[in-house]
Formats: C-alpha cells, sequence, structure tokens
C-alpha cells in the first residue's frame, strides 16, 4: 500500500475526474494528515479545487467524499469541515499496510539514486585533543552520512585534518622550550592531551611576554604582535613550509602522538571514515592553483608579495590567499582539497560539516572555486551548526577551559551506570553484559541529546538531564526497545509466532500503523534537509506511542490467537524500525536491560 497521504492523493485525484470530467493539475490535489481534534486520518483541502467542480467548499467537500466512500474499499467515512474534508480509512487498509512494513526487513531504506555525496566531518586541529564542540561535529558528520545513505545515495565519510599552521608551531615550540623530552609513554598521557597542554602552555609564555613588553611601554596590540614567541612561532612555520628535517622530524613525532589520541576517542563514539586527507599533503595543491588564478587575472598580487581575491563586486571583502612570506592560510588548502576530491570521486554533493562562525569560509570557498572555472563548485553545501554551550558558557581552547571529549565520556560512562544501579535494571546480567549496557546507554543519551536538536540551533549539553530514562531521551527509546525484547522472547518461548493475522486493528493500533507508515517519508524528508533531529524525534513518538499502547492493551495474555499474533508482529515491527532510525543516529539499541 501507498502511505496515507499518496493514497488519498491518488484516489482523490480519480474521484475529481469522475465527478467533474477534468484530471486534476498537478498541486491541485493537496493532503494533510488531520488534525487530532478532527476526526478521521487524512484530509483533503478543498479551495484549489473549486475552479474545477464550480461548486462551494462544502458541497464540493461532500460530492468527493460520498464518492471514495462509495467507490474506494478502503474510505470508510468522510467529514466535512468548511472547505476540509476528513477522510476517515477502513481497518482493512491499515492491516495490508501493517502486513507490507512487515513484509520488508530493509523498510526505510530508499531506493539506490545513484549520486555520490561527500560529508566532511571532525576536521581537528593537530595542537588539542577533541572536546565537546568536536562531539557534535563528530555525531553529526556521522548520522548525516548514514541518513544519506538511507535515502538511497553513494556516502563517502572523509575527514581533512589540520596537521599544518601556525597553532601546530605554537605547541612545537612550547614542547621544545618546556618539555624537556615529555613523551605520552613518560607522563602517562593520551598523545593528543599531552600536545594540547603545550598549546595552552604557549598561551601562557605569550601571555607573560606580551605583559613584559607592555610593562616596557609598548601597546598592546603591538605587543601581541612582536612578542618573541610568537616570532619564533612564525619563522618555525616557514621553517617547516621550506621543509627544515629538524622541524619536520619534531612535527611528525608529536602529529603521531595526537593522531593515535584521536584513533581511540573515535572508537569510543563509533566514528570511522572512508578517508582521510591532511592538510599538509593538500595545501601545495592550493598553492598551486593560486597560481593559476594569478594568471588568469582572478587573482592578484601585492607589494608585499601576498595573495588576494577581490570579492568586493560580490559584495564580500578581500580575500588572502597567501601571506607575505609565501605560506597558505586555510582557504589556501581547501581550494586544493575540494579540487583533488573532485578529481577523485566526481562527486554530485559535497558537504561541509562545519559550525556556524565558519559561514563567510564557506560563501568564500564557493565564489573562489567558481571564478576559478569549477562548475562543480555550486555542488558544496555548507551544513552549518550551531555552538555547544554549557551551564557556565563558552569553551576557549587556548586557555584550557574547554570540555574534553574524553572526559565527557567516561563522565557519561559513570553517569549511566549510576542510573542503572539506581533503577536496578540489571537483574541476572554479568559484570561483562552490564559494563556493555553501561557503554551502549552512556554513548545513546550523549548521541540522542546532541543529535535530537535541529543542528542548526545552539545547544545547552546538560549530562545529566540526557541520561534520564524518560522523556525525550536515548535510555528511554533504548529502554522501549529492550522492553518490546522482552515480550517477543517470552512469546517465543510460549510457541507464539508474531503474525499479520487479519484482525480488527483498535483505533490506537490504526495510528501506530500510520507512524510507521510515514517512516520512508520522514527519511527523505530529514535527508533533504541534512536533519537527524528529524528522525531522532520521529523514533521518540514511536516509543512514546508504544507505551501508552503497551500500558493499556494485553499481548501476551491476549486469548484471541490472531488478535494476540498480530500485535506481536506490530510491536516487531516497532522494535525494527526504532532499531533503523537510531541506528542512522549512530545508537545502537539494548536487548535487555
Amino acid at each position: 500500500m501507498m502511505n496515507p497521504l499518496d493514497y488519498i492523493s491518488a484516489a482523490a485525484a480519480k474521484a475529481v475526474a469522475a465527478l467533474y470530467g477534468v484530471e486534476p493539475a498537478p498541486g491541485l490535489i493537496q493532503v494533510q494528515p488531520t488534525r487530532k481534534e478532527f476526526e478521521g486520518d487524512v484530509t483533503l483541502v478543498v479551495f484549489p479545487l473549486l475552479k474545477t467542480s464550480h461548486k462551494a467548499p462544502e458541497a464540493t467537500a461532500s460530492e468527493i467524499g460520498a464518492w471514495l466512500q462509495e467507490n474506494d474499499p478502503h474510505v470508510s467515512g468522510f467529514n466535512v469541515v468548511k472547505g476540509f474534508l476528513n477522510l476517515k480509512l477502513a481497518g482493512n487498509y491499515w492491516s495490508q499496510t501493517l502486513a507490507e512494513i512487515a513484509a520488508q526487513p530493509d523498510f526505510g531504506q530508499l531506493p539506490a539514486t545513484g549520486r555520490t555525496v561527500m560529508v566532511e566531518f571532525s576536521s581537528p586541529n593537530t595542537n588539542k585533543p577533541l572536546h565537546l564542540g568536536h562531539i557534535r561535529n563528530n555525531l553529526l558528520g556521522w548520522s548525516v552520512s548514514q541518513l544519506l545513505s538511507a535515502c538511497g545515495h553513494k556516502v563517502l565519510k572523509v575527514n581533512l585534518v589540520n596537521d599544518r599552521g601556525i597553532h601546530i608551531c605554537k605547541s612545537m615550540l612550547a614542547w621544545l622550550k618546556c618539555g624537556n623530552g615529555e613523551t605520552p609513554e613518560s607522563s602517562g598521557k593520551k598523545g593528543d592531551h599531552l600536545v594540547g597542554d603545550y598549546y595552552v602552555k604557549f598561551n601562557d609564555l605569550l601571555k607573560a611576554e606580551v605583559a613584559e613588553l607592555v610593562a616596557g611601554g609598548m601597546d598592546p596590540e603591538e605587543a601581541e604582535k612582536k612578542a618573541p614567541i610568537l616570532q619564533e612561532a612564525q619563522e618555525m612555520l616557514v621553517k617547516w613550509e621550506k621543509g627544515d628535517p629538524e622541524v619536520r622530524s619534531l612535527w611528525a613525532k608529536m602529529n603521531g602522538w595526537v593522531y593515535a589520541g584521536f584513533d581511540e576517542t573515535y572508537k569510543r563514539l563509533g566514528i570511522s571514515f572512508d578517508r582521510i586527507y591532511y592538510e599538509s599533503q593538500t595545501y601545495k595543491d592550493g598553492k598551486a592553483l593560486v597560481e593559476e588564478g594569478l594568471k588568469k587575472g582572478v587573482l592578484y598580487r601585492r607589494p608585499d608579495g601576498s595573495v588576494w581575491c577581490d570579492l568586493t563586486a560580490d559584495g564580500l571583502d578581500e580575500k588572502l590567499l597567501l601571506r607575505k612570506d609565501g605560506t597558505s592560510v586555510y582557504m589556501t588548502q581547501d581550494l586544493g582539497t575540494a579540487k583533488q576530491r573532485h578529481d577523485e570521486y566526481n562527486f554530485d554533493e559535497m558537504i561541509y560539516v562545519v559550525g556556524n562562525e565558519q559561514n563567510y569560509h564557506f560563501q568564500v570557498l564557493k565564489l573562489i572555486l567558481g571564478k576559478l572555472g569549477f562548475d562543480w563548485a555550486e555542488t558544496i553545501y555548507h551544513m552549518s551548526y550551531g555552538m555547544v554551550e554549557l551551564p557556565e558558557g563558552k569553551m576557549k581552547s587556548r586557555e584550557g577551559t574547554v570540555v574534553d571529549a574524553d572526559d565527557l565520556l567516561d563522565r557519561m560512562y559513570a553517569t549511566a551506570k549510576e542510573t542503572s544501579l539506581e533503577l536496578g535494571k540489571l537483574e541476572g546480567m554479568s559484570e561483562q553484559e552490564q559494563d556493555e549496557l553501561f557503554k551502549m546507554l552512556s554513548l545513546g543519551a550523549l548521541k540522542y541529546f546532541i543529535l535530537k536538536v535541529d543542528p542548526r540551533k545552539t545547544m545547552l549539553f546538560d549530562p545529566k538531564e540526557s541520561i534520564d530514562f524518560n522523556g525525550n531521551t536515548g535510555p528511554f527509546i533504548q529502554y522501549t526497545h529492550a522492553r518490546i525484547c522482552s515480550i517477543l522472547r517470552k512469546a517465543a518461548e510460549a510457541g507464539y509466532r508474531p503474525a499479520v493475522t487479519g484482525a480488527t486493528l483498535l483505533p490506537k493500533e490504526e495510528a501506530i500503523v500510520q507512524i510507521l507508515s510515514a517512516y520512508p517519508d520522514k527519511i527523505r524528508e530529514a535527508g533533504l534537509a541534512h536533519s537527524p533531529a528529524l528522525i531522532a524525534n520521529y523514533a521518540y513518538d514511536l516509543a512514546k506511542e508504544f507505551n501508552q499502547y503497551y500500558h493499556d492493551t494485553q499481548i501476551l495474555r491476549e486469548e484471541d490467537v490472531a488478535v494476540r499474533d498480530q500485535r506481536l508482529c506490530l510491536i516487531a515491527t516497532i522494535a525494527r524500525t526504532l532499531r533503523h532510525a537510531m541506528n542512522i543516529l549512530g545508537i545502537d539499541l539494548p536487548e535487555r536491560m
């Protein structure tokens, strides 16, 4: 069966043709779910059809409703509210719909489109560990990739590691000055944490030098630029670009520490990539594009040797692409990376999952690529998302006031364990099973809390609230799934077999089938909006409907075998749909709790 909206659209078109002798033009048939305060399943808006019927809204609605009730076996009744025709679908429609959904093991997966979509996310700097902001980025990137795959696209998950630049040199220089040969092994620290400590240390050293210069009478802004340690860092960057062996050796060693740390955090989050790019390998391609742009007259060189793109005619300003010392900037390597990716994969869409503070950057990236002659620049989409804030305010990496990703994951695990023990949901589980459950619940809580929010919105993260077993949370959905699995296990032990038997569905059961039937359209809608939040909230609505149904309805103790088996089939279909939806969010659902 079609979903209810599509079914009624097609049926209404037949009714109009039969009643008025005219095939309705596209767009004239407008349907929507019936509002809860009215009786019905689908509402036809008749106002667009009045020029065809040449009758008043109520008369038109009544004629169409009567025709459908008489001629369509799946329409059992109707009522008219002004220009709105509320239609009730018959029980046989919902039984057939349930049977078709239950028979599709991949229900929710849309047909292949042939389109290739590349999604870049994470994109960390190798001067600090991942923090809460990175977690939102990684979870959004992974979930959008899963969502677009469910939409039938071929999806490539890529990461661009920002492994070169002045910020990297700052950590390196601070380690040279203060590290005394410290390593992850000697300190017992994860490599990314160790390097991050030296990035903070550089900022401390810089502040001290600036204060000394200001005390000597220098203007604070001038002191910031002329502090000796900053000059050294800039000199180190120039040496790096020239391939200085000592600088490159230190860079490779410290970056290696960071990569090992990142990999550990990615594994804990359940994140992986199809391809990893490194800025150190792509910035030269960007510099080559800059040279091409100079030859074409798209870019220009200033007297000091720096290279710029004038975007004032586009309503923007002038954008630096090469500094006067010849070193590149973020934009330079993004140009080179974009071209390399398109050459390799010929993508149909390139999605950058990057925070909204970079909106201008990606506007400029598309403009410059277009000016360089790449028509595929229009396929670039910046998935701009809001920042994550804490009750105490924003985070600052240079000052070491961020919420570290690893610390947060540890805290979430501890909270999940404490909450589960308090609720006593661990009966009969071994220590290993409990540990796996705590991991599953903590990640489910974290991921769901972040992903249920519209990506474009700034969000406030509260770890304690996220782990609640009630309300719109990951653990609530996880517990719902475990409850369904428990019922199905008991049914199997008793020899019961879930099946669509044609038994009459209760109104609540019809409402659940209607929610299930809308799932593929919800996938499509979420994919177009690049919004995992739509899937998260769909899963919550479905879980909530099940819990209300379970509270009010006999399942295992139902004496009518046909009714019982059909109810088992219904809840098994709910569980499977929850698994599919939560898999898009990267969340595992336990079978026991």
